[in-house]
Order: structure tokens, then sequence, then C-alpha cells
């Protein structure tokens, strides 16, 4: 038998209205342990001095290189803006400094590939319609400590563009996130709005073909969630993060997918 769609139907109708859904305990604690340790395991592999490569969502344009470009199919490490001082040095050690490990985890880490694999997230997507699901993205989001970066509003859709739009965001809180350490805010029913933009990639390089709207910062809400919750997001939905002042790291999974059926990939990606 098929695998069968596990949102109920008030589920599916509160997502299609307000354009994101929390899934309360949809990860395990042993789940999220096992994903944690081996992040872990990774950040103390790694070598620092072998990349300086700054993640932005303001300055992506002048920050983007080969190395943002080739993460696609690897498994990259990208640090904040405020980790370095005016020399180029890490300011605090390389496990507090990270912004993201990504583009992926989902195909590459055996740990990864087993939860972005499994049969309750392909049920989830089966629940949201799609016809043949592929996990395009994956990403490890720490949130660091007093330097973790603002995420600017935007669509998840403005990135990966299928024809027609198909993209959903999957985002596994693996700590408790909250407005102090930098919770994800959305803008309800914003996602009926349609696309606002879109980031081309072109022979000079990445851009958005238009600038962004202004936003009114009542207009969004905050999600806050417990570790182990899912956030779904329509791919038109505008949501955003604030930097992270607080104490505390705000670790989370994140995942994109797109659907394969009766859908092109966008060659202007």
């Amino acid at each position: 038998m098929g695998i069968v769609g596990n949102l109920t139907p008030q589920q599916r109708q509160s997502f299609d209205s307000q354009g994101f859904l929390v899934i309360e305990s949809f990860a395990s604690p042993a789940e999220i342990e096992a994903m944690r340790k081996r992040m872990d395991g990774m950040l103390q592999a790694f070598d620092p001095t072998t990349t300086a490569s700054i993640f932005s969502t303001k300055n992506q344009v002048k920050l983007t290189s080969e190395y943002f470009y080739e993460s696609a199919e690897k498994i990259s490490f990208f640090f904040e803006e405020k980790a370095f001082d005016d020399n180029g040095n890490l300011k605090q050690p390389k496990e507090l400094s990270i912004n993201k490990v990504g583009h992926a985890l989902h195909e590459i880490d055996p740990v990864f590939k087993e939860f972005s694999c499994s049969e309750k997230v392909s049920s989830l997507l089966f629940s949201l319609g799609y016809k043949k699901p592929v996990i395009i993205q994956s990403m490890y989001i720490f949130k660091q400590p007093g330097i973790g970066g603002e995420v600017t509003p935007h669509q998840d859709n403005s990135f990966l563009y299928t024809e027609p739009k198909t993209c959903t965001g999957l985002w596994l809180a693996l700590e408790d996130a909250t407005v102090v350490n930098g919770c994800l805010w959305a803008i309800p029913e914003s996602q009926k709005n349609g696309l606002v933009r879109r980031f081309i990639r072109g022979d000079d390089g990445v851009y958005f073909d238009r600038p962004s709207p202004s936003y009114d910062q009542k207009d969004f809400v905050p999600i806050e969630v417990k570790a182990g919750s899912l956030v779904v997001i329509h791919g038109d939905l505008i949501h955003q993060s604030f930097e992270n002042q607080s104490s505390n790291s705000r670790h989370a999974y994140s995942l994109h997918a797109v659907d394969t059926d009766g859908c092109k990939w966008a060659e202007d990606n």
C-alpha cells in the first residue's frame, strides 16, 4: 500500500487559510538528539581555514561565491556576518560562529537523510497534494547566541521556483524557538497574494527581478514552538526572523520540497 497523507482535514484547512501550520512533537527526542549529535561531530571535524564564506540575506548578491553555488550538492559551512573581527579572525569558537550548514544534508548524511526521507515527511507532503515530492534543499540553522543574524521578509518560492509553483518549507525546531532567541514570524494569509518577486541567476550573477515591498511589522505574528515541532510553510508565505540577541541558541533543521509531477524547474533559478 502506498503512503497515505497524515494531516487531518482541519490541519489542511488551517494551512490553506493561514499559509503555515505548526505540528507539535513531529520529531521525537531521539531524532532531535541524533541530528544534534551528528552536527556536533561535523563541526568538530570542520576546518574553518578552508573557507570564509559568510551567509547573509541582506547582501547575498555581493557575498555569493562558487562555494555557495556548489553547496547545492555538498555539505558546506557558512559563517555569521558578525563572527569575525576587523582583521578577519573569528571572535569566538567555530561552534558559535556558524550560521548554517547546507544544502545537501538530506542526500549525503545518513542521519539527516533518515529523517528527511522518512515516511512521516513523505506522508505530510502527500497530504498537501504532492504527487512526486522531492527534497530540493536542506539546512541546519544555528541562530547563534548574540550574533545569530536576521533573515529578512521573504517567500521561499522566490528562490526555489517551479512552473507551476510548488515549493513548501518544512522547519523543524531542534530547540525551543521564542521571540527572545529569534523564532519565525509570518504574515498570516499573505500567501493568497501570490509571489512578490523572484531571485534569478543570470550570466552576471544573481539578482532579484524587482525591489522588495515594504512590510508593516505589526502584520507579522510570532511562531513560537517547542523543540520537536514542525512548521510547514507555504511557498508564497511572507516570513522572517530577527537577530538572536539572547544567550541561548535556536537550532533548527529546514527542508524545502518541490513536486516533480507536472512541474518543471525554472532554468534561471
